[in-house]
């Protein structure tokens, strides 16, 4: 077993740069990798926390059980009651989203559901924040536009018009 090396404090916002280059770069496993290595110098720190969580979303596409139970547990962590439900919003979409992606994954159904509930958290955020600031807005059209433009992503009770698609 490797002992990993601690960062420097001082080093610790290059390190968060570095990371979200990573996510940019489709890179998410190094950017959690870089993530984790900022928690374990600043538990707390929240700019570590959400890229954490960002990075293990980016990856539902290659498998969703642990990553989405590790990106829920950080919601707690985050300050804010606002990020706490705009983030929960995100889990939601995305899990939806890779499920829509794969294929076999899951019903239309449950996709349907996903991207309601983080609609519904998108709306419980646009009502915590502050003024001018529209991500959860943005959010929510989003996944109005998936589920507008998709006839098989429909409640369990309302039967679809077709298998669902991208």
């Amino acid at each position: 077993m490797f002992t990993l090396k601690l960062l420097h404090k001082e080093g610790i916002p290059a390190a968060l740069d570095k990371a979200e280059r990573y996510r940019l770069l489709n890179e998410p496993a190094e950017a959690e990798s870089i993530c984790l290595d900022v928690l374990s110098i600043e538990a707390d720190n929240q700019q570590a926390l959400i890229t954490l969580l960002l990075s293990l979303t980016d990856q539902f596409e290659e498998g969703i059980a642990d990553r989405q139970a590790r990106a829920l547990a950080l919601l707690p962590r985050l300050s804010g009651e606002y990020e706490r439900a705009y983030y929960a919003g995100l889990i939601s979409e995305r899990r939806g989203k890779a499920a829509l992606k794969d294929g076999a994954l899951a019903l239309g159904s449950d996709i349907y559901e996903w991207l309601t509930e983080a609609m519904e958290l998108y709306e419980k955020a646009e009502a915590l924040c502050p003024p001018g600031n529209d991500e959860a807005r943005l959010r929510w059209n989003a996944c109005a536009r998936k589920l507008n433009s998709n006839e098989s992503l429909r409640p369990q009770d309302e039967p679809s018009a077709a298998p669902y698609h991208d």
